[in-house]
């Protein structure tokens, strides 16, 4: 199995600055089998993750400069997706991740992951929405444009070619 992880590994050794006080050793200690599978699926829908400090805590995060390309064109959750009326996405953002120990960033996060990388100039990604939002048929989601990171809303049942999500894997 180790050797499905050596792109990750790679990456990692390639970028210290991203996780200097951190040996590789060390992150995978800290891999159980379930985090294996979810970590191996970041990889496999071009989410080139890697390892960084978010908000005090190590974790396992899509470093890929645009949006994944294999986590495009689908609707935040499941209930927007069956509710759509005419050209349902194949896939939500639920149900890609339900079976895997994986978060969907929250707006203050993808703002912390935007002050450590820049990322997401040309797409942008579903963002862990209150239930409040949700309720009222609505999402949020943020890109970076004009160096400036940017929150904002849209329906929960929009998808679009350029819109898809990051996920992130607790270390800790």
């Amino acid at each position: 199995m180790d050797e499905q992880l050596t792109p990750f590994q790679d990456r990692f050794n390639q970028n210290p600055d991203r996780h200097d006080e951190l040996s590789y050793d060390e992150v995978r200690s800290r891999l159980t089998p379930e985090k294996i599978a979810a970590l191996l699926w970041m990889e496999q829908t071009g989410g080139e993750p890697d390892v960084i400090k978010l908000n005090g805590h190590w974790v396992i995060i899509d470093c890929v400069k645009e949006s994944p390309t294999g986590r495009r064109s689908v609707c935040l959750d499941e209930a927007a997706r069956l509710n759509r009326k005419k050209n349902a996405p194949a896939a939500s953002v639920e149900s890609m991740i339900k079976m895997f120990p994986l978060h969907l960033l929250t707006p203050d996060q993808y703002q912390a992951v935007q002050a450590k990388l820049t990322l997401d100039e040309k797409t942008s990604n579903w963002l862990a929405t209150p239930e409040a939002i949700r309720q009222k048929g609505g999402a949020l989601f943020g890109d970076r444009r004009y160096e400036t990171t940017f929150i904002y809303h849209n329906g929960a049942d929009s998808y679009y070619a350029s819109r898809g999500f990051r996920v992130f894997l607790e270390l800790d």
